[in-house]
């Protein structure tokens, strides 16, 4: 039986248009982040409202994921991923059109549900079009798309600096998504894997047995606490760290540049991270890259200036988005092809309650009087705990199909 994709036409397509799905993904989920000064000024948001227009979206992966998840088990990951990429493209651009906070919270949940459902497929197509040996590569190598698609958010930031020209950020992060639609129709491949085994028993098999049954329970456990952990602190930095460092006290261009700083950083992790876990034992990467993240958390606490803070958060996106393109891949080999959508989609879903979590935590220590480094700071715990998770999980033995 194929389990990938073996035409080498078909595997570099299917790769080249989930990196170009994951780009236009990164740049709507740090949009609100970029823009979020501006429209606080805009709608006159307080510091806890502008924690729930972050996480507003993150309410809507939930639900996406799931869903999402399920149906590339039933009905394919070609029409699942089409149709969330089209949803989060029209929504993106009704997010431009927001005319008070209670409409922009709507909207980005709605946005959610189409950005939740995309990741699963992204994950199972990248994961599927390419031998076992080769698939935590082939995740990063799509994945890597979120943090650079960050990067033309934070430029576009940059580049439109007016206030009311925050708009234009969704503007581009709706109508690449709509244009990419047909595209995906034309040229996107199904997955060979998925076709091999569409219609058996294991792809009827219920979501408490995909999830729990056959061995499961355990990896299906520490994968979900390593994803929930480790989102908390990502979706805290792509949502907060603006913010943070203009309290710092940079300008406007200097915290466009330690944004991207965060996200090239997070892109090179990711392909770095992502290929070492081909090569080297999972151990050692995973326990490396925790190791990483704490070290680069402490240092964007604690550095004084603008070149300092640019190399710590460097350095944070490329543990922290880095280790976030390690923890789907490993999701991808923890479960047979037959339920590989659902398991995936499930672990991503549980990860979305942290993406919640992280803005409201921080929006909620802000609040408080806490100062910037505290709250950075604060991330470091979670991070040991998303540790120790993971390190549990990688002792679990992989599936077989």
């Amino acid at each position: 039986m194929n389990t990938y994709v073996a035409e080498k036409p078909a595997v570099a397509t299917t790769l080249a248009l989930c990196f170009a799905i994951a780009l236009l993904e990164g740049l709507d989920l740090q949009s609100v982040g970029v823009a979020a000064p501006r429209m606080a000024r805009e709608f006159g948001l307080s510091v806890s409202q502008m924690g729930i227009a972050f996480s507003a979206g993150t309410f809507g992966l939930l639900p996406g994921a799931m869903l999402g998840g399920r149906l590339a088990d039933r009905i394919g990951r070609k029409r699942v991923l089409i149709a969330s990429v089209a949803l989060f493209g029209l929504l993106s651009i009704a997010t431009a059109q927001s005319s008070s906070f209670a409409m922009l919270v709507v909207v980005r949940v709605l946005t959610g549900i189409g950005l939740g459902g995309a990741m699963p497929n992204l994950i199972a197509l990248s994961s599927e079009a390419v031998p076992p040996r080769s698939r935590s590569s082939a995740v990063a190598a799509m994945y890597c798309g979120i943090p650079f698609g960050g990067v033309i958010a934070s430029l576009i930031g940059v580049l439109l600096a007016g206030d009311t020209e925050w708009r234009h950020i969704f503007y581009v992060g709706g109508a690449g998504p709509l244009l990419l639609v047909p595209v995906l129709a034309v040229l996107l491949p199904e997955s060979r894997a998925y076709l091999d085994v569409a219609g058996t028993r294991a792809a009827r098999a219920s979501v408490a047995h995909t999830l729990f049954g056959g061995g499961r329970a355990s990896a299906t456990l520490a994968l979900w606490i390593s994803y929930f952990c480790t989102l908390i602190v990502l979706y805290f930095l792509l949502n907060w760290l603006p913010s943070l460092m203009a309290a710092r006290g940079l300008d406007r261009a200097h915290v466009g540049l330690v944004q991207v700083a965060f996200n090239v950083g997070g892109g090179l992790g990711a392909l770095g991270i992502g290929a070492a876990l081909d090569r080297m034992r999972a151990s050692r990467v995973v326990g490396g890259m925790y190791a990483g993240i704490v070290l680069s958390l402490a240092a964007l606490a604690a550095a004084p200036g603008f070149a300092s803070l640019a190399a710590a958060a460097f350095a944070a996106g490329m543990f922290v988005i880095g280790g976030q393109s390690v923890l789907y891949a490993l999701a991808a080999i923890y479960y047979p092809t037959a339920m590989r959508g659902t398991g995936v989609g499930a672990a991503v879903a549980v990860g979305r309650l942290g993406s919640v979590v992280g803005p409201l935590a921080a929006a909620t220590l802000l609040a408080a009087g806490r100062s910037a480094p505290i709250v950075i700071g604060a991330s470091i715990p979670v991070t040991l705990v998303a540790a120790v998770a993971a390190l549990l999980l990688i002792r679990r033995p992989q599936a077989r199909d």
